[in-house]
């Protein structure tokens, strides 16, 4: 452990956590030092971060010589998401639930901000939280660059963030060589009160926020992501292929049938699947992963790259990949028809799906086929005897794909028989042109060419997990945790608006078995997308708490090195142990893992989901410009008295119909069963609506709606702005 590792955020995290896991008294910095693995010789630096933890208010000092968590003097420390109304929810460092903070009570705290927050006797009223408080301190400014547009008053400059979790804009006393209207890229410099607005540097000039090319550069900027490797790190790469000429000792898979299934698209093959059968007559399933780890060792250059992005981001049109393309895309990716070092499950299933055996094996394989999920799934539908659906395709292809197939529905049924949730949705692919604007939006279905790679991957995921806790290896694990008792009722009070009777939602079982009595059901898509919303995320932890919604005991990821930095931790750990070594990793060390992994996780899809929401908006209000705006499909998600929010089922955006456009009279508001009545027709929470865009903003990420059917007078009157 070095120096800036005792003083990071990680480090900090890891004390609070072991106060908070169940630690009977308060602990001395010797206790401590000796519980996380810090030597002798780094305890002054524990000492001196403890002392910054008291005086943050995360910790207090107890005798003199102990220390214990801030809770008996009401504080809390962590970081703060803001909604777009303006309130925020701090996420405490310590694991405890989660504190609503009121937007009148958040001082100067912006988004993903560290606070400290002192909590309230009693959560404010009316609100159904079961902790709130204020923002007393502001511990660290995370956000190190923000991105918006130049906008201009007659006597001053500012810049809007493109984030609608900025409720404030940011005074710039100096434009730069900016214009209005540009992207910039901004510096937080200072702000003393909320009432005035804060201020900030223009770093840099990105160009007319009218250029729809120039988004993904914005989302990249505003998130801080690397968009160039390190000279060190490429260099490294550029070494990596001797690394394949010294393979060391390996099982030699390349006489198996060995093929791949990734989208058509893809370019990093990390994982690839073999099926025979042993002595027995037993089926023998293969899993390969790409050997990531053979040529990056721990703590070189493109090992600290790999740590610090945590995983690859994936925009519509580009890649931000966590390892160097010379390995990514060439020398780790399991192209077919060329020799590549693998790591391998290999797990072997009963009759009945039941895995009785598992062996892990460094390899080398070589892929025969490279499948697209289009053709395999053609190949699976293909009838018995009707020949090879692809050309490409050998009958001893097909044959194997269909035994693989049968396979995998197998553990899949097996798997929602042991009340795994089927949480299946429709997934919608966006398309961009050379002109930076949405050219097509796809919908993608579950599929058993799909589902056949899912539940290969889970298999191997869950043996890794089952092989190396059974060897007394720590790890760290992909932990989904049950929802918070307050979200299943939540949940369950929208379902019955719906005309839903889910019965008790707090048991999985019960859980389960309400997502598949809704399959094919009319609002079966909105059923399932607020079950979606009432889940936890899921996240990297050493802890051993299981995956609630595959209902896995034991569950890591393993199965993609290339484009997970967890999975590279998993391949070190599991080597060690084949080897008989000692863990690479201590406990504080996977802690710390976790956390950072989770949060690049958690940024990566943030920053996926903002840009896909700037093209969707773009897309609307183009067709708005051009008077040739599309009808869609929406559900009525909230019922207010000033109109109803819906949410397109294709794009899942949400937008206002504002009650002035629903009939030329007025409209009344039934409070109790939110619903507004207008033009004859009642309409509530959880119907379905056809509705025309009439007005978007791409920046504010807002869009206003007319229902299709509205009387004439009423829908032309096309809202410029949002009203409440």
């Amino acid at each position: 452990m070095h120096r800036k590792d005792i003083y990071s955020a990680e480090f900090r995290n890891g004390i609070s956590g072991l106060l908070h896991s169940g630690v009977p008294e308060p602990l001395s910095a010797e206790d401590m030092a000796l519980k996380l693995g810090v030597r002798p010789g780094m305890r002054k630096h524990l000492r001196a971060v403890l002392e910054r933890m008291v005086r943050d208010g995360e910790l207090v000092r107890v005798r003199k010589t102990h220390f214990a968590l801030g809770r008996p003097l009401d504080l809390v420390t962590g970081a703060i998401q803001c909604t777009r109304g303006g309130d925020g929810f701090v996420l405490p460092s310590d694991g405890s639930p989660d504190v609503f903070v009121p937007r009148g009570n958040l001082g100067t705290a912006l988004p993903g901000d560290t606070v400290v927050v002192r909590l309230d006797p009693a959560p404010a009223r009316g609100r159904d939280v079961s902790r709130t408080g204020k923002v007393i301190r502001i511990a660290d400014r995370t956000r190190k660059a923000i991105a918006g547009t130049l906008r201009a008053t007659r006597n001053f400059f500012y810049v809007a963030p493109i984030d609608p979790a900025y409720t404030q804009d940011f005074y710039v006393p100096d434009p730069k060589d900016a214009k209005v209207g540009d992207r910039v890229i901004i510096q937080f410099s200072d702000w003393e009160h909320r009432h005035v607005n804060p201020e900030a540097e223009i770093l840099e000039v990105i160009g007319p926020a009218s250029n729809p090319s120039l988004d993904t550069l914005t989302i990249i900027r505003h998130y801080g992501f690397p968009d160039k490797f390190p000279s060190d790190a490429l260099r490294e790469a550029e070494q990596a292929p001797r690394h394949a000429g010294a393979p060391g000792v390996r099982a030699d898979f390349r006489d198996r049938f060995v093929f791949t299934i990734d989208p058509e698209t893809a370019r990093d093959f990390d994982d690839a699947i073999s099926l025979g059968r042993d002595g027995d007559g037993r089926r023998v399933l293969g899993v390969h992963i790409a050997d990531v780890s053979h040529f990056i060792p721990p703590g070189g250059p493109m090992d600290r790259e790999a740590r610090r992005r945590g995983n690859s981001v994936y925009f519509p049109d580009t890649v931000l990949p966590m390892l160097p393309e010379q390995l990514s895309n060439g020398l780790c990716s399991l192209r077919p028809n060329e020799d590549r070092l693998a790591f391998s499950a290999i797990i072997t299933f009963s009759d009945a799906g039941v895995p009785v055996k598992r062996e892990f094996r460094k390899s080398i394989i070589r892929s025969r086929l490279r499948l697209t999920y289009e053709q395999a799934l053609a190949a699976l539908k293909a009838p018995e005897g009707a020949g090879c659906p692809d050309a490409r395709m050998g009958a001893e292809a097909v044959a194997l794909l269909k035994r693989v197939g049968a396979l995998s529905q197998q553990l899949r049924a097996r798997r929602f028989a042991a009340s795994a949730l089927d949480m299946d949705m429709p997934e919608y692919e966006i398309v961009m042109g050379a002109d930076g604007m949405i050219s097509e939006i796809r919908q993608h279905l579950t599929d058993p060419a799909h589902q056949l790679i899912e539940e290969c991957m889970i298999a191997a995921n869950e043996a890794v997990d089952l092989e190396l806790s059974g060897r007394g290896y720590e790890l760290l694990r992909r932990v989904h945790e049950p929802p918070k008792p307050e979200k299943i009722r939540d949940l369950s009070a929208n379902l019955a608006a719906l005309g839903f009777h889910p019965g008790d939602l707090t048991k999985r079982r019960a859980l389960a078995a309400f997502l598949k009595s809704i399959k094919g059901h009319t609002l079966e898509f909105e059923a399932m997308l607020m079950t979606l919303k009432s889940m936890k995320r899921a996240v990297y932890s050493p802890v051993p708490a299981g995956h609630f919604g595959l209902a896995k005991r034991f569950y890591a990821h393993f199965t993609s090195p290339i484009r997970r930095y967890p999975d590279l931790v998993v391949h070190r750990v599991l080597h060690a142990s084949l080897a008989a070594r000692a863990n690479p990793y201590s406990h504080l060390d996977l802690a710390s893992l976790g956390l950072a992994c989770s949060r690049a996780e958690q940024a990566a899809d943030q920053a996926e989901k903002a840009l896909e929401e700037i093209k969707k908006y773009r897309f609307l209000e183009q067709q708005i410009s051009r008077h040739k705006p599309l009808v869609y499909d929406a559900t009525i998600m909230k019922v207010m008295n000033f109109g109803m929010f819906v949410e397109l089922k294709q794009l899942q955006i949400q937008g206002l119909v504002h009650v002035s456009t629903m009939s030329p009279g007025f409209v009344p508001f039934d409070a109790k069963a939110q619903a507004l009545t207008a033009g004859g027709r009642r309409y509530r929470f959880g119907e379905a609506v056809r509705v025309i865009p009439v007005s978007a903003d791409f920046d504010k990420r807002q869009v206003d709606f007319v229902l299709a059917d509205a009387p004439p007078a009423a829908a032309g009157r096309r809202r410029g702005r949002r009203e409440k």
